[in-house]
């Protein structure tokens, strides 16, 4: 029984050595760095923004393939299903990762566990914003008229199902009112609706075309949906300050087959915080409307296990069937 014990442990030893020895060969081939969405948008900057410091750091080419299609669920599903190696990643958000699975539970991927959470890389908030037909200046008056008028007022969102909409249902059931949910095919529609008085409030990412309208003096801008106030959208101040507790900020991360090893993980952690704390890098992402974020992968996962759970409850109680 001894010798059997004393094998075993000679052969965890050598297993240990043999990972520690791959993870400081990795990596030895070109990274494929998938993104959920086509070319030309937000996910798609970041990862261009990434590459060059990444390869830099990393010393091998990060390849980027865009794998649009099935709101992001198509990258994701080639991601989760490929070789647990550390040479096939994907850059996602809340929508993809947390909450796709939970309102589409056939989707081919879990809310937690099916990806190894790398790194946090950026965050953008939700912005809280009204018609000004809303006799509402401030965020006390805003939720004081809601709940003066429960089921009178409607909102605005992308769609069933969007970041935007359970993050209003989150809004709204913390402070205990009541609001007329109108979906439409993206935030442009929404933007004119909310504009003509068809909603009367949003609470959506930052768009330059509802930032002319606010500047224009057509909409008013209340508040963000983070819990500080965000450099990105100055004198707003935190929904919070009015809702205690309330946060919904949309973030994006590096994520990874579930069984990468964690020296792997590790490696690429190091590269991509020494990549957000160039100022370069964070320039880009700041004119693309994001805070650079960073941070270890327990920390990114900590967030991702609280997203899943928080939006499960969101999901059920609202009994959100998307279209």
């Amino acid at each position: 029984m001894r010798l059997f014990r004393t094998a075993c442990v000679a052969m965890l030893a050598l297993g240990l050595q043999l990972a520690g020895a791959a993870a400081q060969e990795f990596p030895q081939r070109p990274i494929r760095l998938v993104i959920p969405y086509p070319a030309g948008g937000t996910t798609d900057v970041i990862a261009r923004a990434l590459q060059e410091p990444l390869r830099a750091s990393l010393g091998q080419s990060i390849v980027i393939e865009n794998r649009g299609g099935g709101a992001g669920a198509i990258a994701m599903r080639e991601v989760v299903n490929a070789a647990p190696d550390g040479y096939s990643l994907v850059i996602s958000n809340n929508g993809p990762t947390t909450l796709l699975p939970l309102l589409r539970p056939d989707i081919g991927y879990g809310a937690a566990g099916a990806l190894a959470p790398v790194s946090l890389l950026s965050t953008t908030p939700l912005i809280l914003t009204v018609s000004t037909g809303l006799p509402a200046t401030d965020l006390a008056q805003f939720f004081g008229y809601l709940k003066a008028h429960p089921d009178k007022l409607s909102y605005g969102t992308a769609g069933v199902g969007s970041y935007g909409h359970v993050a209003t249902l989150l809004m709204t059931q913390m402070a205990g009112v009541q609001a007329v949910h109108v979906p439409y095919r993206g935030q442009a529609p929404m933007t004119l609706a909310l504009i003509a008085g068809e909603v009367q409030f949003v609470l959506t990412t930052h768009s330059q075309a509802m930032a002319e309208q606010v500047e224009a003096g057509r909409l008013r801008r209340l508040g963000v949906s983070t819990a500080e106030p965000s450099p990105l959208v100055p004198g707003a101040p935190p929904i919070e300050t009015a809702l205690p507790g309330f946060v919904a900020e949309v973030w994006f991360g590096l994520l990874a087959p579930s069984a990468t090893p964690p020296a792997v993980v590790a490696r690429l952690n190091g590269a991509v915080q020494q990549a957000l704390a160039l100022p370069a890098v964070r320039q880009q992402l700041r004119g693309a409307g994001m805070v650079a974020q960073g941070g270890t992968p327990e920390a990114f996962g900590q967030r991702l296990q609280r997203d899943a759970e928080l939006w499960q409850g969101i999901v059920r109680s609202a009994d959100i069937r998307p279209d």
